[in-house]
């Protein structure tokens, strides 16, 4: 029995078409959130007082809407610390940083499958050296470089999308900022008591 013919590989400019419309996908879908937001007046919800506001008129809801708002903010590049802030700021520390951390796992790994569905691997494409080098670090220690990532940008839009074009295991994404997000939750949420405190 004859192995079936293996597919054929994609033509250069055809693979080069398809990165550009994977870009083009992403880059449309932002502009599409944010055309949304502007429209049905959701952007003004994006605010401290807003993520406060939702806490306080029912605490199972409120998180839920807070989780929806977190979600939404890092679909569309915004940066999430004033979540931290109402949190801890209504909740107090403890529970104030357990529920940024769970709410921050979720906008992250939602962010992941989105730009992931649309983008695929299309940081692959580029043609830059240092590009390259990054993606190799990815490549042999993905867990490890997640979780150095988290440490440093915490749950920034931006690194999620990049590490969703980056073409880096769900798996290996998800544990990465399970453990690389406390770490970074707790420091800022112990600065933000400490201030609070002493401006009491």
């Amino acid at each position: 029995m004859t192995s079936p013919d293996p597919e054929p590989e994609h033509p250069a400019p055809h693979r080069r078409w398809l990165r550009l419309g994977r870009w083009l996908a992403v880059v449309g879908f932002v502009g599409l959130m944010w055309a949304l937001l502007e429209i049905s007046g959701l952007r003004e919800q994006l605010s401290l007082e807003a993520a406060r506001r939702a806490f306080a008129e029912h605490r199972l809801w409120g998180f839920a809407t807070f989780t929806g708002l977190f979600v939404l903010a890092n679909l569309v590049h915004v940066p999430g610390g004033f979540f931290l802030l109402a949190a801890v700021l209504t909740l107090g520390p403890v529970w104030g940083a357990l529920s940024t951390y769970v709410a921050a796992c979720i906008a992250c790994t939602v962010t992941f499958v989105v730009v992931r569905l649309l983008g695929a691997d299309a940081l692959r494409g580029l043609d830059n050296r240092l590009a390259r080098r990054l993606l190799a670090q990815l490549d042999r220690h993905p867990l490890r470089s997640v979780v150095l990532l988290r440490l440093v940008f915490h749950s920034v839009p931006a690194l999620n999308y990049a590490l969703a074009l980056s073409g880096v295991r769900l798996r290996h994404y998800v544990a990465g900022t399970l453990l690389g997000l406390p770490l970074p939750i707790a420091v800022v949420t112990t600065l933000l008591h400490t201030l609070a405190s002493g401006l009491a």
